[in-house]
């Protein structure tokens, strides 16, 4: 066991298992609030009427144009929504993009925040950012970032698409992937990370087969909320850094690109952590990259960005935008490594 070590535990209240949806006005009145706007994505608009009928007068109204990468001049209208609407607190019903939007407002005006999670992306037990401003994706990490309470009802993912529950649970896999070998590692965050990656191994092989299988749901919940906890207190490194040039600065599909890349991030660096790696490598055969590889395609997941559009002439700014300001990893990031990485990411060729 590690001799030295550092682990701050995020604040946080956790309401878990189906029906849970239903304490979200008694929430509200916890936190001494009146008035919650209600976000989601436009897709979700309906989910977020029902939860405005169901909270009644605590609900300061609606604001439906949450999106990926959470774009800073939606940040800004949500606020005017915000205001206008003389909300006291937020209510984020849906996935990361709408969990992004209600950080985004919170580290403005350090309002409350609820989540209804909806998807298995992590972030809501996270007090990390990333916002996107005039093609450039930026990450802050901020206590008031941190969602005040996350409630996980297994209900409302069973209609959740499978191709968006594998994508997303993948998101998931890949906070505990880089939790483990993190700089500021420790043992509680790895025991979590891996925990976190098992449930959701587990629980998607039977998504993918029974999506309505309401205990398989709720492993994977459980197993992403495990992930999110683990990044939520340690650094992030080279994997995260790609997604985030990808998605901020090519408009690529979060999900999707982290569910692409990691098996071939996971393999750049499975050298040089093969100890913090080696509890995960298990969990896929004993090889880090190719088995989680192998993971998606047995889930049918996407295995190539030029599947998402990226062009291969992109590649050459993706790799300068990637080794500009690298976030720590523990094998030094080289460009033409890191070329290399995103050459094979992007045919969907098996990580070496």
């Amino acid at each position: 066991m590690t001799s030295h070590f550092s682990y701050d535990i995020n604040p946080g209240r956790i309401l878990f298992g189906p029906g849970t949806i239903n304490a979200v006005a008694a929430e509200i009145e916890r936190l001494g609030r009146k008035r919650a706007l209600i976000l989601s994505t436009p897709f979700q608009r309906a989910d977020a009427q029902a939860l405005q009928a169901q909270i009644g007068s605590m609900a300061a109204g609606i604001f439906c144009e949450a999106a990926m990468h959470t774009p800073v001049d939606v940040t800004l209208r949500a606020m005017e929504a915000f205001n206008a609407a003389d909300a006291d607190c937020i209510v984020a019903l849906g996935g990361g993009s709408t969990i992004g939007l209600g950080k985004a407002i919170a580290y403005r005006n350090n309002a409350p925040q609820i989540v209804v999670a909806t998807t298995y992306a992590g972030s809501e037990v996270t007090p990390i950012l990333g916002q996107t401003e005039n093609g450039m994706k930026t990450t802050v990490r901020h206590p008031s970032i941190l969602p005040e309470v996350v409630i996980y009802d297994p209900n409302l993912t069973t209609a959740l698409p499978v191709a968006m529950s594998v994508t997303s649970g993948l998101n998931a896999m890949a906070h505990a992937v880089e939790a483990v070998y993190a700089r500021d590692r420790n043992p509680v965050t790895s025991m979590m990370a891996v925990e976190g990656v098992r449930a959701l191994r587990d629980a998607l092989g039977v998504i993918v087969h029974h999506p309505d299988d309401l205990a398989a749901r709720a492993d994977a919940l459980y197993g992403s909320w495990l992930c999110g906890s683990a990044l939520g207190t340690v650094g992030m490194a080279l994997h995260h850094k790609l997604c985030h040039t990808l998605g901020g600065s090519f408009d690529l599909p979060h999900a999707e690109t982290h569910a692409i890349l990691l098996p071939h991030s996971a393999a750049y660096n499975a050298h040089a952590a093969a100890d913090a790696l080696q509890p995960i490598a298990e969990l896929f055969g004993g090889s880090i990259g190719s088995g989680l590889y192998d993971f998606a395609a047995s889930l049918g997941a996407p295995l190539a960005l030029r599947d998402l559009g990226l062009k291969e002439k992109q590649l050459d700014l993706a790799a300068d935008l990637a080794v500009k300001n690298p976030y720590w990893n523990p094998r030094p990031v080289e460009r033409e490594a890191v070329r290399l990485l995103l050459q094979r990411a992007w045919k969907g060729v098996r990580p070496e």
